[in-house]
This record gives structure tokens, C-alpha cells and sequence, in this order.
């Protein structure tokens, strides 16, 4: 009853959170510059018929009202409709949602499947050779942007060597296999980076448990090394891998919006793109609001999971 207790109030603390980021959306938007009545209408359009558009939009309204009139329908699943091609919100973001959530997926799968073995490694090798290999190759790959990773690797595995799919990529609800291979040098792209933060982070957190007293007395026992390092020490270091996990979530999801730009996947990064350049307030708002969520909730999990693995954080 503790632990429903404490997952009740916790999700209901997320609502003001989501309330605060639907506002940051709304009122954000209107700061782009230019008028959608003026991208409908074109360059020549008379005033009154931009008045016309605009009071079809309902954008003529005070803000506080406009917000309400959103906020309202989102409740209720309506986003609203695209004006560029009347295709209801709502089932843009369906469209494009599973590619961007495949590709956040398999680019976390890869930052940790490259980022946690290098950072225990480090960490055991503390000031050695292979440490100092490992933490440099960690900073160098930091340092790299997505997007310049992603050309490499289109330019030597999709042009030169002909391995892998080049831009582009169906939709997964259309081709689900097509869509999983267009991924994957994308989800390297993405992963490569993160790999390189739980790299670091991973090495910090081992190094300290590694010079604890408990593990002493395990090495005096006679436990064999590898067993202390993979079993003892990486469990010790459960909660800080648990944070830089979802830190990666919520900047993975974020890094989509250029890593889709430049693979040109269908996703909801490049629904965001085009929909900003053509002035689609309903439909930035929309995938903005929806990806604002998906991070709350990660977040929202994550802190469930510190709970689960530790009941002395309350």
C-alpha cells in the first residue's frame, strides 16, 4: 500500500509539469515569426481574406482563450488539423511515432551496449594505459555531433561499401522490416554519443565503488576480480547508470529531430521540421506537446525504478 501510495502521489505531481510544458509550448510557438493565414493564403492574399483564414484557425482570439480551446482538445485526443493537408494531427504523430521511438530505442541499446562495458573496463584499469584510451575515445566521441556522424557513416557504409541503406525509409506501419534496416546507421549515429556520456559516468561511479571498503573485503575473500567488478561493484552502481539512462532518453529524443533530418526517415523529427518552416502551429504544438510527455513519463518511470531498487529513497 506504501509503494501505491507513493506511485499515486508521484504521478499525480507530473500533471502540473505536463500543465507548465503544454504553456511553454503554446506560447513559444506564437514567438515564431510569421502568420499561417499568410502560408495559406500566399504572398497576394487580400486582408480580408487573411482576416477570413485567420478566423478559421482561431487564431484571431486572445491567447489565454486559444490556450484553453487546445489544451481542451488534447485532452480529449484532438490536436487539431494540419492545414496543409487536413490530415488530422492525431494521426500524423500515430504515422511517425514508431519510427522515432525505434530509433531512440536501438540508439540506446547501442550507447549502452558500447558505453557501459568501456566505462567498467576503464574504471578497473584506473590510471592505466587502457583507461586513458578509453576516457580520450569517450571525450573525442562527445565532441562529435550527430549529424557530422551521420554523413560519415552514410559516405563509408552506404555510398563507399554499398553495406547498409542510404537516406530514407519507409514508414513502420507500411514496411516494418524496411523501416528496422533504415535504422540502423542512424541508431549509430545517435548512439555513438550517448555511448560516450555512460562511458564517463559509468567509469566515475565504478571508481568509487571500487575503492570502497566492502569491495576490499570481497578481494580479501578471495572472490575472483571478474566477479567483484561485474556482479558487486556494477550493481552498487545501479541508481547512477539508472540516471544516465534516462538523461540519455530525454536527449536521444531530442537528437532525433537532426539525426531523422539528415537520414531523411519519416519520423517526428522531420514532421516537427516541416511543419515549423511551413508555420503549422497545430502541428508543432502537437509533436512538441507529445515528445514534452514522452520525457515525463521517462522521467516518471525512472524515478519508480530508484524507488524499486533502493525502498530507502522515498
Amino acid at each position: 500500500m506504501t509503494f501505491l501510495k507513493m506511485f499515486g502521489t508521484r504521478l499525480l505531481s507530473i500533471i502540473p509539469t505536463l500543465i507548465l510544458a503544454s504553456l511553454i509550448v503554446f506560447m513559444l510557438q506564437r514567438l515564431i515569426p510569421g502568420d499561417p493565414a499568410n502560408a495559406i493564403a500566399g504572398e497576394y492574399a487580400t486582408p480580408e481574406r487573411l482576416a477570413e483564414i485567420r478566423g478559421e484557425l482561431g487564431i484571431d482570439k486572445p491567447l489565454w482563450l486559444q490556450y484553453l480551446s487546445w489544451i481542451g482538445n488534447a485532452l480529449t485526443g484532438n490536436l487539431g488539423v494540419s492545414f496543409m493537408t487536413g490530415q488530422s494531427v492525431t494521426s500524423l504523430i500515430a504515422e511517425r511515432l514508431p519510427v522515432t521511438i525505434l530509433l531512440t530505442t536501438f540508439g540506446l541499446i547501442v550507447g549502452v551496449v558500447i558505453g557501459l562495458p568501456t566505462g567498467v573496463y576503464a574504471a578497473s584499469r584506473a590510471g592505466g594505459r587502457l583507461d586513458r584510451i578509453l576516457t580520450s575515445a569517450a571525450t573525442l566521441g562527445l565532441a562529435l555531433p550527430n549529424f557530422w556522424v551521420g554523413m560519415i557513416l552514410i559516405l563509408v557504409f552506404s555510398i563507399t561499401l554499398g553495406w547498409l541503406p542510404g537516406p530514407g525509409g519507409p514508414l513502420f506501419s507500411s514496411d516494418p522490416l524496411g523501416s528496422i534496416q533504415s535504422m540502423l546507421l542512424p541508431a549509430v549515429a545517435l548512439g555513438l554519443v550517448g555511448g560516450a556520456e555512460i562511458c564517463r559516468q559509468v567509469r566515475s561511479a565504478m571508481i568509487e565503488d571500487l575503492g570502497s571498503d566492502h569491495v576490499r573485503t570481497l578481494r580479501a575473500k578471495g572472490l575472483p576480480g571478474m566477479q567483484v567488478l561485474w556482479h558487486h561493484a556494477l550493481k552498487n552502481s545501479s541508481l547512477p547508470f539508472l540516471t544516465i539512462v534516462g538523461l540519455q532518453i530525454s536527449r536521444l529524443l531530442s537528437a532525433s529531430v537532426v539525426v531523422e533530418t539528415v537520414f531523411g526517415l519519416s519520423g517526428l523529427g522531420t514532421l516537427i521540421v516541416t511543419a515549423t518552416n511551413q508555420r503549422e502551429y497545430m502541428v508543432v504544438q502537437g509533436v512538441v506537446l507529445v515528445m514534452a510527455m514522452l520525457v515525463v513519463f521517462t522521467n516518471f518511470i525512472v524515478d519508480m525504478l530508484y524507488r524499486v531498487l533502493d525502498p530507502r529513497i522515498k
